[in-house]
């Protein structure tokens, strides 16, 4: 079994030199597909590899090694000698994978980091002389923001980045998140960059040379930055009779397909947890079996023209990337019904409400993606003639782990951020931020090693135990127990319930000096019921 089988980057080439003792050495060698006598990789500085990497000279001095070519994701570019010495080798056909763990860490970054250069990428302003309509449309996405955008800034330079610098097990991130958030600055080896304030080419973020370039992946299900990326001359595309007068273009259907985007939008921790599934939920769902892809929801069609002198088409696509952050896709994507056991209620008396929510319009859970930090809620109150509300708790359902579903004021959490900054004493944050007490909360909480939970994706050891949020055609019930107060006046009582969604809670953002608008309560949708009250 070749290596490449066992989740390994396909065609991988290298030979091994292990010195033991002083004068003793033992050679090995092992091929999938070509000979190591004729191929080598160019390099990367040997500081790029820290803490206990098998291949830090500092910690194993008996180890030494050549490498013809590593097409290991993330690791294409170690230091090599050069060609010009014969290696003894053997072929392996059994026990590649278990020699291959002993030597090389399994790395999480498909993109060969600091294969290429800036000047291997167009920056995406030159795109926009003939592409003007799609160009504005990326400059006012988040793509054009994935590395500028203020939770994303502080996210890694105050959080992910100090940790990976502190912490061997998660030092990955390091260059994982820029291989998705930065990917130009990612394949030109400049990791870390700049911050955004300094105005490098890594503030382009994800540009149209990024998206396509890519062909394919070196996973069978994409994951991590996993892409194989093709820059240059040629652009890749899903029309076969594009005839551009700038740039050649290639027909691919990888770039209009799902999997292109799953590349980024699915996740996997140091710790091997999955802490973003949004392509897999869709390939489970029901819009993945029907063949509805991202980009029919994500990419509006339309007549237009991708260039200014390019053809008339019944069917551009338009890249604007909307999701959550922009309150027109989120407003109505789950409906909301009330309903009461009976439309009359008298004061002291039990009125049991029913809230309906319904994903159909998500081809994904909601919330999907960084669930970590993002929260759906719903509010029930009641509401007398006078405009008087109390609120209703939702009542309690009694499954594992109900606790973290249920807003409460006096629960902490998210401690690994004041570790990482070096806060003396820190006990952590309000877990949900001002969510009222007795909200139902539709998340999926992330726990790292020690069994806080987190908001640090990266630190995310288990996610698995709790997932209340709403699947693809997904349909929950949530009941509401209100006792009818004895003062209450004999009118009619409006019975209100809101739904809310946050990308990040706002006691996070506010620990973190966010803008407001990372951390505001957008609605999502609302319903009323009325009661009457005798």
């Amino acid at each position: 079994m070749c290596a490449a089988q066992s989740g390994w980057n396909r065609n991988i080439r290298f030979g091994i030199r292990i010195g033991i003792g002083i004068d003793t050495t033992a050679d090995f060698g092992f091929d999938c597909e070509s000979d190591p006598d004729t191929d080598a990789g160019p390099a990367l500085p040997p500081e790029a590899f820290t803490g206990e990497d098998p291949i830090d000279k500092k910690k194993m001095p008996f180890i030494e090694w050549e490498a013809c070519h590593l097409g290991f994701p993330g690791l294409t570019g170690i230091p090599i000698k050069q060609r010009g010495r014969s290696m003894k080798r053997t072929v392996l056909t059994i026990g590649v994978v278990c020699i291959m763990s002993l030597v090389l860490p399994p790395s999480r970054h498909a993109a060969e980091m600091g294969k290429f250069s800036y000047d291997d990428f167009s920056e995406p302003k030159q795109c926009g002389i003939c592409h003007g309509d799609i160009y504005r449309e990326w400059q006012q996405s988040l793509m054009s923001q994935a590395f500028t955008h203020p939770w994303d800034d502080v996210e890694y330079f105050k959080l992910a980045l100090p940790h990976a610098l502190k912490l061997e097990k998660v030092s990955e991130v390091k260059a994982g998140c820029i291989g998705c958030h930065a990917p130009v600055a990612f394949l030109a080896g400049d990791i870390p960059p700049q911050l955004p304030a300094a105005g490098t080419r890594a503030n382009e973020s994800v540009s149209c040379d990024i998206c396509h370039g890519i062909t394919g992946s070196t996973e069978e299900v994409p994951f991590n930055a996993s892409y194989v990326i093709n820059p240059g001359k040629v652009k890749y595309g899903s029309r076969k009779d594009s005839e551009p007068q700038f740039h050649q273009v290639e027909y691919s259907g990888y770039t209009g397909s799902p999997e292109l985007c799953a590349n980024c939008h699915d996740e996997r921790s140091p710790f091997g947890a999955w802490v973003k599934e949004t392509y897999r939920e869709w390939k489970a769902g029901p819009y993945g079996k029907e063949g509805v892809r991202c980009q029919d929801c994500h990419m509006h069609y339309a007549p237009g023209k991708a260039a200014g002198m390019g053809k008339e088409r019944p069917d551009i696509a338009h890249h604007v990337f909307h999701g959550p952050h922009f309150n027109q896709k989120l407003k109505g994507s789950v409906d909301l019904a009330l309903y009461a056991d009976s439309a009359e209620a008298k004061r002291g008396s039990k009125v049991v409400i029913r809230a309906v929510l319904h994903n159909g319009k998500a081809g994904h859970y909601v919330p999907s993606g960084s669930t970590e930090e993002r929260m759906l809620w719903l509010e029930v109150e009641a509401v007398d003639g006078k405009g008087n509300a109390k609120r209703i708790p939702v009542d309690r359902k009694g499954f594992p782990g109900e606790e973290f579903t249920i807003a409460d004021s006096q629960a902490f959490a998210y401690q690994a951020m004041g570790e990482i900054m070096e806060i003396p004493g820190y006990r952590g944050v309000s877990r949900d931020g001002r969510v009222p007490d007795g909200s139902r909360i539709f998340r999926r909480p992330y726990f790292d090693p020690e069994g806080r939970m987190t908001i640090c994706q990266w630190y995310t050891a288990k996610n698995t135990d709790i997932d209340y949020r709403i699947g693809p055609r997904e349909t929950k019930v949530e009941t509401y127990t209100w006792t009818v107060p004895d003062a209450f006046p004999p009118q009619t009582a409006t019975i209100k319930a809101n739904l809310y969604f946050s990308l990040v809670p706002s006691s996070v953002g506010e620990f973190l000096k966010l803008p407001p608008d990372e951390y505001e309560a957008r609605p999502v949708n609302s319903a009323t019921l009325e009661l009457n009250i005798k």
